[in-house]
């Protein structure tokens, strides 16, 4: 595994020329922040070495370099997702390959739904803290200890200070933002009202079927990891509305002029 995110950074730091200063994981729906970068180069994933492909529709499947807000960004439009039958190895690949490409970085959004009951669908929540529920780890198994410690730190698992500028930005663009505690399950059945009741239970905000192994990679790697999460619908108990993909990527659609602006302010304005 190692030799291949070896290999894979090598490609691309051969075509980027390059250390960016912020890696960007784009989640379901969430696609068109792409549009607000400069590009300077776009890679297919299907032209990557070892690069696995994304099957869920609203991931497009590409890398892009460039230039966004002044700063140096690599983006992936299109995520990989354990339910998809990737192994937790291959979830997570990219954000090791970003890891060796020099990336301090790295902010992830996505697609949940709520059952804060201060939450409306199209919300925007930060993550200030997850609970892991899938079925396996992603550092289970032989450490690399070239990459990192067998035991991680989790105590921030979203940086405090990304948190803090995304908060400014959005205080002084009239955003009505939330804090809140994302659950992960494996999906990729949407939850029942009962669990949806197991998720508020146990202290969770949110729930939704990516984002944490990603984290968990990126502390290992000791990055600085940001999230944003868009309410695409709400559940619990007493809740039974039907929900559909296609409605999750039309209440992504709703909030993503929110999205841009905090995460284009949290680039330009955070030290990279």
């Amino acid at each position: 595994m190692l030799e291949k995110i070896k290999e894979t950074a090598d490609f691309i730091r051969n075509i980027i020329h390059d250390t960016p200063d912020f890696a960007v994981v784009l989640g379901s729906g969430l696609g068109k922040l792409q549009n607000e970068v400069e590009p300077i180069h776009i890679l297919e994933y299907k032209d990557i070495p070892n690069f696995p492909q994304t099957t869920v529709t609203g991931h497009s499947g590409k890398l892009i370099y460039g230039m966004l807000e002044g700063k140096k960004v690599l983006m992936m439009s299109g995520r990989f997702h354990y339910y998809e039958g990737h192994s937790m190895e291959t979830v997570t690949f990219p954000v090791r390959v970003f890891h060796l490409l020099g990336i301090k970085n790295l902010i992830l959004s996505n697609a949940c739904g709520g059952v804060n009951p201060a939450y409306r669908v199209a919300d925007v929540v930060i993550l200030k803290d997850h609970i892991n529920m899938m079925p396996e780890h992603p550092l289970r198994g032989r450490n690399i200890d070239e990459l990192g410690p067998r035991f991680v730190d989790m105590s921030e698992p979203y940086n405090k200070k990304m948190i803090a500028v995304a908060e400014q930005i959005a205080a002084e663009n009239k955003i009505n933002i939330h804090q809140g505690i994302y659950v992960a399950l494996q999906g990729p059945t949407f939850e029942t009202p009962a669990e949806y009741g197991m998720i508020k239970a146990i202290g969770g905000d949110m729930v939704g079927m990516s984002t944490v192994p990603e984290v968990i990679v990126a502390r290992h790697m000791g990055m600085d990891v940001f999230c944003m999460s868009v309410i695409t619908d709400l559940g619990g108990p007493d809740i039974a509305f039907a929900v559909s993909h296609e409605e999750v990527l039309n209440a992504a659609h709703k909030a993503m002029p929110n999205v841009i602006t905090v995460v284009k302010g949290l680039i330009k304005h955070y030290p990279s």
